[in-house]
């Protein structure tokens, strides 16, 4: 009898014991290398923000192993999904995502949805302008939105890299608020930015569909004017005097997201860290300043709001590219 009552009072202790235990469990944070994985080749944008991100990591000392910035560029994104998905649960891999997540799966051209990742945080947005020569006859957005109006066919858009994306998802929403087909659009693309922009001076295409950075220096150089900006607010500097689409009364916002997920299911600890991270990372001096040069706004948001804001832009654009007719 007196065994069985003493089990009986170490079990007891257990149960007064655990939650106190748990309670004061160490939080999660990184035991070994930090992989910031991204999608492009080095030296690019991708690049260069996750390198930003590994700097702004490194000035709040919150992470107490070494890190990497890994290029793993190729097939649209998918080359650096899969790798981070080889992880599964482990927060030693973050992955830079964006945009094209969401247009290559609606397109076909990857069969990983943002869903197979573990959603981090939302921290910039790169929205797009609408650019013409400096002796361009199209002299102001009144212009360019009376042409698309009554003769669509007469213009060419050009943008980078590829059919689908926010800048081709841009001009199909331009047309359609005037009333139009995105079917009817014509549209070149381009392999990068420079071609676009020197196809646009040399009045190969009537208008490119540009990244605000790389309009800025053509626009001081005064080879090239931008018309309208489509982002939810005016940016500052050199483009402070560009209206934004919804100034003069069009709803077009269209630009390209960039955000961090970890592999699929991470356990609850480590996203926890990393979206306390992301948030440091999001105020720290440097990375404002770097937002600030690239013309990229702060779009800051982690667990329920970025998931609402990866599920209105994925029906957004598949909207549009079934009407573009890229999407059955």
């Amino acid at each position: 009898m007196n065994k069985i009552k003493y089990l009986w009072l170490a079990f007891v202790g257990i149960l007064l014991i655990s939650p106190a235990h748990a309670q004061t469990a160490k939080p999660w944070s990184p035991t070994k290398n930090v992989e910031i994985i991204h999608g492009s080749a080095p030296g690019g944008s991708n690049d260069k923000r996750a390198r930003e991100i590994e700097r702004a990591l490194a000035d709040a000392k919150l992470i107490p192993t070494s890190m990497t910035v890994v290029s793993k560029a190729g097939g649209g994104g998918s080359i650096s999904m899969a790798y981070t998905n080889q992880h599964p649960g482990d927060g030693h891999y973050l992955l830079l995502g964006g945009s094209t997540m969401i247009s290559n799966h609606i397109i076909g051209a990857s069969k990983m949805h943002y869903n197979d990742f573990t959603p981090i945080a939302s921290l910039v947005n790169d929205y797009i302008v609408f650019a013409v020569p400096a002796d361009s006859p199209i002299k102001t957005p009144q212009d360019l939105l009376e042409r698309l109006k009554t003769k669509p066919q007469s213009l060419s858009f050009g943008f980078a890299n590829a059919f689908g994306n926010t800048r081709h998802v841009g001009a199909g929403m331009l047309i359609r608020a005037v009333g139009g087909s995105p079917r009817d659009l014509k549209t070149v693309v381009f392999k990068g930015s420079a071609e676009a922009i020197s196809a646009l001076l040399g009045a190969h295409i009537d208008v490119a569909i540009l990244g605000a950075i790389n309009s800025v220096v053509h626009l001081g150089s005064g080879k090239m004017r931008v018309l309208a900006v489509g982002a939810p607010r005016r940016f500052g500097n050199a483009l402070a005097h560009v209206p934004t689409w919804r100034e003069l009364g069009v709803d077009v916002v269209s630009g390209s997201w960039g955000g961090v997920f970890g592999p699929r299911n991470l356990p609850p600890a480590q996203l926890v860290f990393w979206e306390e991270a992301m948030r440091r990372v999001s105020q720290n001096p440097g990375w404002k300043d770097d937002l600030d040069r690239n013309y990229w706004l702060d779009e800051f948001a982690t667990g329920a709001q970025f998931r609402k804001y990866l599920e209105k832009d994925y029906t957004d654009t598949r909207r549009i590219l079934v009407e573009v007719g890229l999407v059955k």
